[in-house]
């Protein structure tokens, strides 16, 4: 009998999604099974429910082979171009000389291999910081600590001066602050503010988690330090890395913050259940070749069943008047407004576009911000404070980052481990949205 309901189970979970916690459950049933036959029903049950799985979450925890070799091979074939796109001379200048980017390989049209996540940062492990000299920051921390339900010990209310960029003083005097304030039990920090975004050349988000880069600013177009974060297994990041990431409340004023809010709270438990039609991912593959070197590395197109995804792989700069999405990437300076605010995005949706200067929030140089995405009602984006010429580290991976959201990660932890050198870019949105989580 146990061995005819595996059966059904296994039958039912390849049609369609059953949750992690199915391993679990299958498991009991082996140690408590006497029968040598339903002992290897059992086993076989275990196997079918596998085949169910996108192959790219096989690996193992500390399996980083694949995405070993994309370092090498960026490192290898592409030398780094800057990506502004209209900056101006003196700036243009302090980048130094560059050569042109060596052309992409066709892409992989395979999935990588990422670790299992089995665990997601909740509310009772972040912390909350509101800077008191910021009307924006006042009212937008309290808004996220009640419909959070953040404790009332993991917000640290500071005075910070109200500008762009911090100095490295300030930095270590906030840092102490952090310090001193949370205990071993938060794993990670909400910043409600959109104003500092850097440190330096740094942005404020790693800058606060990792620490300055000495040398860093005398050459933004080198490589920097590998996140500890980067393809990470962990589901808490300050217990097992002594690291604990951060993301910006950002929006452009307090009405689309509390919009970016209720859609983050909105968005939880709710994509990948049995049943559910499925969400859209969309990879766009751009005319801008120095903004486009992610396309080497998106993913093959197609239906993924479990949880149900959509994945396009496709030429242009954006899609059209397409709805339902929960990712979207593509590389651009500048995003055509209309289409973007007429794009239909899920609560929980992540965007992002590659180019120099996304994250300057409230200075783009002529770009177009990262806020963009948060006010056309995406949950989350990233960008760039300095220019970080085309690295693929130092922008979001395209196949990592939709990997580790779809096995329940929240936007934080997604948008961290898929960028190998974080230093120069700021993570935006609610940090704890997470559409997939159990």
């Amino acid at each position: 009998m146990t061995c005819m309901v595996g059966v059904a189970v296994s039958f039912f979970d390849m049609m369609g999604y059953v949750l992690r916690e199915s391993y679990f459950c299958m498991a009991k049933i082996i140690l408590l099974t006497s029968s040598r036959v339903q002992w290897l029903c059992c086993v076989a049950t275990l196997w079918m429910l596998g085949l169910g799985l996108p192959a790219a979450t096989h690996a193992k925890a500390d399996d980083g082979s694949a995405l070993a070799s994309w370092a090498a091979w960026a490192e290898a074939n592409v030398s780094p171009v800057p990506v502004a796109g209209g900056v101006s001379a003196s700036a243009s200048a302090a980048v130094g000389p560059v050569r042109v980017s060596a052309s992409a390989p066709a892409a992989t049209s395979r999935w990588l291999n990422v670790p299992r996540v089995f665990k997601h940062i909740t509310a009772r492990e972040l912390g909350l910081v509101i800077n008191l000299a910021d009307p924006y920051s006042v009212e937008v921390g309290e808004y996220y600590r009640q419909v959070r339900n953040i404790p009332a010990e993991h917000v640290l209310k500071v005075n910070l001066p109200r500008k762009p960029q911090l100095d490295s003083a300030e930095l270590d005097q906030l840092r102490d602050q952090v310090a001193r304030h949370f205990d071993e039990h938060v794993q990670a920090l909400a910043l409600a503010w959109v104003e500092p975004w850097s440190v330096t050349c740094q942005s404020i988000t790693s800058a606060l988690s990792l620490g300055l880069e000495p040398g860093l600013c005398s050459n933004t177009c080198g490589p920097a330090r590998l996140s500890p974060l980067f393809n990470s297994a962990s589901g808490a990041p300050w217990h097992d890395h002594g690291v604990r990431p951060t993301m910006l409340l950002a929006a452009p004023d307090f009405a689309l913050a509390r919009s970016l809010i209720d859609r983050g709270v909105a968005a939880d438990h709710t994509l990948g259940l049995l049943g559910r039609p499925p969400v859209h991912v969309w990879f766009m593959s751009t005319h801008d070749a120095a903004r486009n070197v992610r396309a080497a590395h998106f993913p093959p197109p197609g239906l993924i069943g479990r949880p149900p995804l959509q994945v396009h792989v496709e030429q242009g700069d954006l899609p059209r008047d397409s709805a339902d999405i929960v990712l979207l990437q593509t590389g651009l300076p500048r995003l055509n407004a209309a289409t973007v605010d007429s794009l239909g995005f899920v609560p929980g949706a992540l965007a992002d576009h590659l180019t120099s200067y996304g994250g300057r929030l409230t200075e783009p140089l002529g770009q177009t911000s990262a806020l963009s995405w948060i006010s056309a009602g995406a949950t989350a984006s990233y960008g760039t404070v300095s220019e970080p010429c085309n690295h693929l580290q130092k922008f979001p991976h395209p196949q990592v980052l939709l990997l580790h959201y779809a096995q329940g990660a929240s936007a934080l932890e997604a948008y961290w481990k898929s960028v190998a050198w974080p230093a120069q870019g700021v993570f935006i949105g609610d940090p704890l949205a997470a559409p997939f989580a159990r």
